[in-house]
């Protein structure tokens, strides 16, 4: 059991460590909402993983293979969702480059305007968990990422319910230690490079690829 626990972790980590749509969501969003709002978004992708985890350990994910209605379904809602998410922040980036236009017209006096209303923050990390969860659940191939791999690493004879719980939970622990280290040093980016021009570049990139994401999930099969 300590040989096969040792080994997924092993190969977790890898794949966990290999840049994809959910390190670049925590980048983004790192970035964009500072390391509060990449935290958030890290905790709605972990609430996925555990999700698609548990949903293994019960058998849930065999669906995904087995009914081809099931697969597609999650696949368009999923590619719709990473769709509105490249389109809002390429939205954004084009509202906030006016913005800043009209403030540099109107001068200094309108240099306050750059902090962001009280009630805002709260309301940045519900976003960004929404966000961290919505791109993960409603991507199919996590599940069958989830009901492909764990299973090579139960031991013969050992309880099914139970170690899959154990290894989605060596799989989320990994993941939010990577997630904390790159939503630091993503936030210590940001605010270095605090000229808004480096935001709404970095908000074109996301959406950008949020859009490729979206338009590869669409058009890709289970395998």
């Amino acid at each position: 059991m300590l040989t096969a626990t040792l080994a997924f972790a092993g190969v977790a980590a890898l794949i966990n460590l290999t840049p994809g749509l959910d390190t670049l969501l925590v980048v983004r969003t790192s970035v964009t909402h500072g390391r509060t709002g990449g935290r958030a978004a890290a905790v709605g992708i972990i609430t996925g993983c555990l999700a698609w985890g548990l949903a293994t350990a019960v058998g849930l994910t065999a669906l995904l293979t087995a009914s081809r209605l099931a697969y597609d379904a999650l696949r368009i809602a999923g590619a719709g969702y990473l769709a509105w998410l490249g389109l809002s922040a390429l939205w954004r980036c084009r509202r906030q480059k006016a913005h800043d236009g009209q403030k540099r017209l109107k001068g200094a006096a309108m240099a306050t305007s750059d902090e962001e209303p009280a009630g805002s923050f709260a309301s940045g990390r519900g976003s960004a968990f929404r966000a961290g969860l919505g791109t993960n659940l409603l991507n199919p191939k996590a599940g069958i990422f989830y009901m492909s791999l764990i299973p090579q690493f139960i031991p013969h004879g050992a309880p099914v319910f139970g170690t899959t719980l154990l290894l989605t939970a060596i799989d989320v622990i990994e993941l939010a230690l990577w997630y904390r280290v790159v939503s630091s040093a993503a936030s210590v980016l940001s605010e270095r490079a605090t000229r808004p021009s480096f935001r709404r570049r970095m908000e074109q990139l996301s959406g950008v690829t949020f859009l490729g994401f979206a338009a590869h999930l669409l058009l890709a099969d289970r395998t």
